[in-house]
């Protein structure tokens, strides 16, 4: 499949539960297509940094996060918003449940059959890589809010 199409398929389909999320969230009506868009942008720039320019997960996870702040940081300069209205719903298809999952899974197994190396291997790899995400996106989103908002300057 062409990359273009490919990129254009996950944005579409990952604005669909950051759209899902800002209504959960309360987020008004006008802003759910930044949401969407915010949403679309950031999985399709982590997949595009991960697949395609060979970055690990974890910090194409940091970039894109940080991409979707400083836009929704933007927007939130245009229409008088808070920059979190735009940008919390927007990482939310970000987060890493499948890893997560599979951590538990493996813990689960190793409760049920005692342990094993591969599965406390699988346990433990899946495990830090759902806390690296997670741990990426809330400094991506957090990290250009702490350099423009600053009273004095960083450096």
């Amino acid at each position: 499949m062409n990359t273009f199409l490919l990129l254009l398929q996950d944005a579409l389909v990952a604005a669909v539960p950051a759209v899902g999320f800002a209504m959960i969230f309360n987020v008004p009506a006008g802003a759910l297509k930044y949401c969407a868009m915010a949403g679309a942008l950031g999985h399709a720039l982590r997949l595009g940094l991960h697949q395609f320019g060979g970055m690990p997960l974890e910090w194409a996870t940091l970039l894109a996060a940080g991409v979707v702040s400083m836009v929704g940081i933007q927007w939130a300069q245009t229409w008088r918003a808070h920059p979190k209205v735009f940008t919390v719903a927007a990482v939310i298809p970000m987060i890493p449940g499948v890893h997560a999952f599979t951590a538990l899974l493996a813990v689960v197994e190793i409760d049920r059959t005692g342990y094993t190396p591969e599965l406390f291997a699988k346990m433990m790899e899946n495990g830090l890589r759902a806390f690296f995400i997670v741990a990426a996106l809330a400094v991506g989103l957090a990290l250009p809010g702490l350099l423009i908002y600053r009273r004095r300057p960083v450096v």
